[in-house]
């Protein structure tokens, strides 16, 4: 018996069409254009006008939607937002995929006033032309924040996103406008489109690949990251100023999100700091066979992550820091904010620091130019920690009209902005002027650490110690509210090692690295001073025991 073909019912015609665009998981859906161009009664019913349903369901094959439901509501995922984003979605990645705006020769060829064009502040562009860029860069980077391996599958195998990037970064006439810079004796820029691709760079990095480059151009691309990574004095390691433990509510720069299917916050991309120094300790200890790509004391890539971990709950934290750093839910003085999680540098870590010689960097502050700091040695050392948190705890089972009131005892309050304290099983403290003492209590097991557990939390203090080959060290410090920095006082226990202050963050979760800049505490602290770079991972074996437990 033959069915004619506008006899058959309309959700037997949208299982159709799914299920063939379905079947190519990568890139835009093709085959759904072909049912569109079919006849009228078939665009009438498959189209995103009159159909949202199936393009949102289409969406859900192709991109990540769970870190956007957990962040932004179910509000923010309905058929017509998802319909509209596919869409502009695959317009973005098209346009990543055609290299447009990689490159300052691709931008000049993409036109300026097709809103296609793209690059960065550099002469010749337009208003729209840096707004298309932003839009695209933006679309990029909240796609990775939210990436559980579909995303990611999208920008890499199909837009190509590493291959724009290492062009935008790393070549002659990249629109970074590094390479130019440097040929000029300058600093490359730092600016919004700097941190988000840096961070892209970060989250995309396979270093197997790189260290298969040819001599000259690896050194091109480690001059690069090392100028970020170790130009201190150009590139801050956080915003606000690491000074400012309660900083000014108005500190952060805004920026906006693309305008796509959720209702974005305004968001400010993190430093480029952090992803820069990871990036580079990455890459700079080249090794002699390709055996050896994957060393235990280098940090621990994104890309290197099994494929079966939801990566999107790996940068909620990061998500959160660029809501506060565009102002959103301003800096306080009272509890982590969610930019940091309780217990996260509880346990043993192993990394490395860096510093070159004292009277070149000194050059540099005195305003030598890029080449000083690439014709500088760079020294390594291997260092261990042992860490635990202690923490301030409101008391549990407190309604909505009690809080208020304990907020305000005295033996809830934070300490004020200063040097760190002595370590215990608990810590408590005295702090001259206050009318009660305070204390600290020790991080609890992992599998404690629950979300009623987290909300108690009011100010989480570090303490611990570690050995390089320079001796034994204490360590002690506390996590900034607001955007989770964590600055750590290092102090040998012998010798003329002297003291050190240790400021980061913690990029990551359970696969996470804590990464920054060390700098000398000789130096008045509103001045610039003497620094270097380094990062810390959990130690494997430790990391492995957590994943297991969770």
């Amino acid at each position: 018996m033959i069915i004619a073909f506008e006899s058959i019912p309309q959700e037997v015609l949208e299982n159709i069409a799914f299920f063939a665009v379905a079947s190519s998981p990568l890139g835009p859906p093709r085959e759904l254009l072909k049912f569109l161009l079919l006849n009228k009664r078939l665009h009438a019913s498959l189209s995103s006008t009159f159909n949202p349903h199936l393009h949102s369901r289409i969406f859900a094959t192709k991109f990540d939607t769970a870190a956007l439901v957990r962040r932004l509501g179910p509000g923010a995922a309905t058929a017509p937002k998802l319909a509209a984003e596919l869409r502009r979605r695959f317009i973005q990645l098209g346009r990543l995929r055609a290299l447009i705006g990689c490159t300052v020769g691709a931008m000049a060829a993409s036109g300026t006033g097709t809103g296609t064009g793209g690059g960065n502040g550099g002469g010749g562009m337009t208003e729209e032309s840096m707004r298309s860029l932003h839009e695209m860069l933006w679309t990029a980077y909240l796609m990775m924040l939210e990436n559980d391996g579909k995303n990611e599958r999208q920008l890499r195998e199909y837009a190509r996103l590493d291959r724009w990037l290492h062009a935008f970064w790393f070549a002659e006439d990249g629109t970074s406008c590094a390479q130019l810079a440097i040929r000029d004796n300058a600093w490359p820029p730092n600016n919004d489109l700097s941190a988000v691709t840096m961070w892209l760079f970060w989250f995309l990095l396979k270093p197997e690949e790189y260290l298969e480059l040819d001599e000259a151009e690896f050194r091109n691309v480690i001059s690069i990251l090392k100028l970020l990574a170790l130009g201190a004095h150009q590139y801050p390691v956080c915003r606000p100023a690491w000074v400012d433990f309660v900083p000014n509510q108005t500190a952060g720069r805004r920026s906006a999100a693309p305008p796509a299917y959720a209702s974005y916050p305004s968001l400010s991309p993190p430093p480029l700091a952090a992803p820069a120094v990871l990036s580079y300790l990455s890459l700079a200890t080249r090794p002699s066979t390709g055996a050896d790509t994957v060393k235990p004391w280098s940090p621990l890539v994104p890309s290197s992550v099994s494929p079966q971990v939801c990566m999107s709950s790996e940068w909620d934290c990061e998500w959160e820091r660029c809501k506060r750093l565009a102002g959103i839910h301003g800096p306080t003085s009272e509890s982590p904010s969610g930019t940091f999680k309780p217990g996260t540098m509880e346990g043993i870590w192993e990394g490395l620091f860096t510093y070159t010689e004292f009277t070149a960097y000194a050059e540099l502050l005195s305003g030598a130019p890029p080449p000083t700091l690439n014709k500088t040695l760079v020294a390594r050392h291997q260092q261990t920690w042992r860490l635990h948190e202690y923490h301030l705890l409101l008391p549990s089972g407190e309604d909505e009209s009690e809080a208020e009131t304990v907020l305000e005892d005295p033996q809830y309050k934070p300490l004020s902005p200063g040097d760190p304290l002595p370590q215990g099983d608990g810590i408590r403290v005295y702090e001259p002027g206050r009318e009660a003492d305070t204390f600290y209590h020790r991080c609890p097991e992992p599998d404690q650490v629950t979300t009623e557990y987290a909300k108690r939390v009011r100010e989480i203090l570090i303490a611990g110690q570690g050995h390089s080959a320079w001796g034994q060290f204490e360590l002690i410090g506390r996590v900034r509210p607001g955007d989770g920095f964590v600055t750590l006082s290092k102090e040998y226990t012998d010798g003329d090692r002297g003291k050190w202050l240790y400021r980061g963050y913690f990029v990551g979760d359970a696969h996470g690295n804590f990464t920054g800049r060390w700098r000398d505490t000789l130096s008045p602290a509103e001045v610039l001073g003497y620094e270097g770079c380094f990062f810390m991972s959990r130690r494997r074996d430790c990391a492995t025991s957590k994943l297991i437990g969770e």
